[in-house]
């Protein structure tokens, strides 16, 4: 196997790319199943955290075995965080894919590390320094022509502002979670918190799922369970042990600037897999989403 003579920044660069590649499909996933049955984004996120629960109940147990018990406080931030995190965040940009294309979602999505310089600022009493004043202006003139670019296309402008608002919120959940996370990660450690967030994010949208719909819903077309599966396993499990690799291996600035290429990825295959229109405003809105990260993400 090649890949066994390749350094450990060769590799991590290569881990970090794939985790990139995974991310970006997760919309794509979405679509396509919203275009093969008249899924709702509750049954969709459902099915996605329940094949994706053996993975990380073996990641949970495995960190868990040697690791001393947590308290009420632990399971308290976990629940919290969990909440925010992968149950928060994916339900809202489940609903908001209902209404806007993927390229647009994805470069909404990708505001999430200039949103977490923004809660410094306001919760923490952070200073905001030029290059984050630099990059926050990239970053939003590019949504903004991202967002224009859909306003065009779009019949129903309200619509698309639905969209964005559910999109836009779970991104700020998404940065609120990261922001919380980093105190979590260093008493948990990194596997053992994923697992015990993700566990219950997925027992938090179960119970979303059974308070809000009939068990009926879960007969699906086999489409929809393959496109579930995918997520669990392309988008979710392999995508977040390969980006904690890569964290490993080039560490974390790198593997952040590595996965800017995740939006000009989705905004390909939108292309490419669901006919979603290309112009030249929505590659420079990917192009200043992408410099406004990659500026706030420099050491």
């Amino acid at each position: 196997m090649p890949w066994k003579d390749w350094s450990s920044q060769h590799l991590g660069v290569a881990l970090a790319v794939l985790a990139a590649l995974g991310f970006s499909f997760k919309a794509i996933f979405v679509k396509l199943a919203y275009a093969a049955a008249p899924v709702d984004a509750v049954t969709l996120l459902s099915l996605r955290m329940v094949f994706s629960l053996p993975a990380f109940l073996w990641i949970g147990f495995t960190a868990s075995r040697q690791a001393p018990p947590l308290s009420g406080r632990d399971w308290s931030m976990l629940t919290v965080l969990g909440l925010l995190g992968y149950y928060g965040a994916s339900i809202l940009d489940f609903l908001g894919l209902q209404y806007i294309s993927a390229g647009l979602e994805r470069l909404i999505l990708f505001t999430y590390p200039t949103l977490t310089v923004l809660i410094g600022v306001f919760w923490q009493g952070k200073l905001l320094s030029r290059r984050e004043v630099g990059a926050l202006l990239l970053s939003y003139a590019g949504i903004a022509l991202a967002f224009a670019h859909d306003l065009d296309l779009a019949g129903d402008h309200a619509r698309v502002l639905v969209g964005v608002a559910f999109v836009f919120a779970s991104s700020l959940s998404y940065a609120f979670y990261l922001t919380g996370s980093a105190a979590a990660i260093q008493r948990f450690g990194a596997a053992r918190f994923t697992a015990l967030a993700l566990l219950v994010s997925t027992a938090a949208t179960q119970l979303h799922f059974f308070a809000t719909q009939p068990l009926s819903a879960l007969r699906q077309p086999l489409p929809i369970y393959a496109y579930g599966a995918a997520m669990a396993i392309f988008s979710t499990v392999l995508p977040v042990f390969m980006q904690s690799a890569a964290i490993r291996r080039i560490g974390s600035a790198k593997a952040v600037l590595i996965g800017t290429l995740g939006p000009v990825l989705t905004i390909l295959f939108a292309w490419c897999l669901l006919d979603e229109a290309l112009s030249a405003a929505q590659l420079a809105g990917a192009t200043l989403v992408v410099a406004g990260v990659v500026l706030v993400s420099r050491q």
